[in-house]
């Protein structure tokens, strides 16, 4: 993998994604308006607003990246882009990490926006520094982004990629300690969770909700979260084809 390739991968992919416009307005406009919606719906009770305000600023970016991501990938590869990228110097390692770093940047965007606009409109409260908040929302971007490179991989549609998302992500919902605390779920679900990145992200956002300072246990689980991107990315690479056939 060069450095000069891949720098060149990631701003063409950032030209790219800056005149799609409607994916950035889903990008950008989804998670407000959900986070929106929530604030009103639970407007008559500040503390459970906070506590799932404070996950969903995870848990957005995470899905809206992993379906965009798995599209968008799936698209270059359906339409023949990947096959001649790869007649130059372009690796495979380049393209994908150069499409992390591209919508990484896109995902710093969107969660600088969207935790803005929590703490200072919605009126979200947190023990801890909003900048924790950031930073957490924007690995789970990655996290959805490396997924969506990798699950992208299995389709051959666009249909297809979008079906991903409920074995994917919506698993993950149920189990990551969203709903019901872990330690009140059966025995093999608590195992099975252990296995699910996003039981990492949610509950380093939860250990922001209660201290005022970085943990442990936050740290913890942003280095797992990063090894899982890193992974992704990686096994995303070894079964990345060229073209759809």
């Amino acid at each position: 993998m060069s450095l000069r390739i891949l720098f060149s991968t990631t701003a063409l992919i950032l030209r790219q994604l800056r005149h799609d416009r409607r994916t950035i307005a889903i990008m950008m406009g989804v998670p407000i308006i959900l986070l929106t919606l929530l604030h009103y719906i639970l407007e008559d009770n500040e503390l459970l607003f906070d506590g799932i305000s404070l996950l969903m600023l995870g848990i957005f970016p995470f899905t809206i990246m992993f379906l965009v991501t798995s599209i968008a990938m799936l698209r270059e590869r359906t339409s023949g882009t990947l096959e001649r990228l790869f007649t130059t110097p372009v690796g495979k390692l380049d393209l994908l990490f150069g499409y992390g770093f591209a919508f990484g940047m896109a995902a710093a965007a969107q969660a600088s926006l969207v935790t803005a606009i929590a703490y200072w409109f919605l009126d979200l409260d947190t023990l801890g520094s909003p900048a924790l908040v950031v930073m957490i929302a924007v690995i789970n971007a990655l996290l959805g982004v490396a997924l969506g490179l990798f699950f992208s991989a299995f389709a051959r549609t666009e249909f297809q990629a979008v079906q991903f998302l409920p074995l994917v992500v919506f698993p993950q919902f149920l189990l990551c300690g969203l709903f019901v605390p872990r330690e009140q779920m059966a025995s093999w679900l608590n195992t099975i969770s252990d296995f699910l990145p996003l039981t990492y992200a949610v509950e380093a956002l939860q250990e922001v909700g209660m201290h005022a300072d970085p943990t442990a246990t936050m740290w913890h689980d942003i280095w797992i979260l990063v090894g899982v991107i890193l992974a992704a990315l990686i096994l995303g690479a070894v079964t990345l084809r060229r073209r759809t056939p």
